[in-house]
């Protein structure tokens, strides 16, 4: 098992929240890419306004790696049109990959056409350009329910609305990793969320985003059956040790 092209080196603070600076934020962006050419992680996930430069680095390095971004981020309860502009900027910067946020308040309120609508309109947005979209269905505010709820909503207008040939390009997604939670509760990916979006979403693949910070919590959710991990501890779950903290 190759783990390094699961693993999706992730870094998506502002500078208000790492609290630095504008210039120090974007050198450590440029530090999650580099490192991820030289490690030769499967990709780069970064905010919308940093995807430019990192693929820059990317094709400046010849490097394989993929650069991902988060769309409507980190809520999901912008319009489709908001999603769809903030989409297409990022194509037109280069993004191979591009994680929405779904709106998971607005389905929890009833608004199941709208988000339904959002999931069609957007995936159908990224797969006309040939990237990988993926929906964040936040599992950390849902119950088990909703779970199997939202990561069927997805899998329904997947298989409904596209062939079979690009099912294994939409992707559902634990967590975006800023979730408040309190009592030390998980905001992120938690195994039996994982097995309940993999029995749901199937047979679309599922990234297991936030939380996994070793080597063994990677491990156990490539045997679950996932196709990514989001994490902000690539490295270290790659050298096959653990990290203290982050996403």
């Amino acid at each position: 098992m190759d783990i390094k092209q699961y693993l999706d080196s992730t870094y998506l603070k502002t500078a208000g929240q790492a609290g630095i600076t504008e210039v120090e934020n974007r050198d450590v962006v440029r530090g999650v890419v580099h490192e991820a050419i030289h490690e030769n992680f499967k990709l780069a996930m970064v905010r919308p306004d940093m995807v430019a430069m990192a693929k820059q680095m990317v094709a400046g390095a010849r490097s394989s790696v993929l650069v991902g971004t988060v769309i409507d981020f980190p809520l999901g309860n912008n319009s489709l049109e908001y999603k769809l502009a903030e989409a297409g900027q990022a194509i037109a910067d280069g993004a191979d990959e591009l994680d929405f946020v779904l709106d998971y308040e607005g389905f929890k309120n009833g608004n199941i056409a709208e988000v339904k609508k959002q999931v069609l309109e957007c995936t159908r947005l990224g797969l006309s350009y040939g990237k990988i979209v993926k929906w964040i269905i936040e599992v950390a505010a849902l119950n088990d329910h909703e779970i199997v709820q939202l990561s069927a909503l997805v899998k329904n207008i997947v298989v409904s609305n596209f062939e079979e040939t690009e099912y294994n390009r939409v992707f559902v997604k634990s967590s975006t990793g800023f979730y408040p939670v309190g009592d030390g509760k998980p905001n992120g990916a938690t195994v039996p969320a994982i097995k309940l979006m993999l029995e749901n979403a199937f047979p679309l693949p599922v990234k297991a985003a936030g939380g996994v910070r070793s080597f063994e919590e990677a491990q156990e959710m490539i045997l679950l059956g996932v196709k990514r991990i989001g994490t902000s501890s690539a490295k270290a779950i790659a050298d096959g040790g653990a990290a203290g903290g982050g996403y």
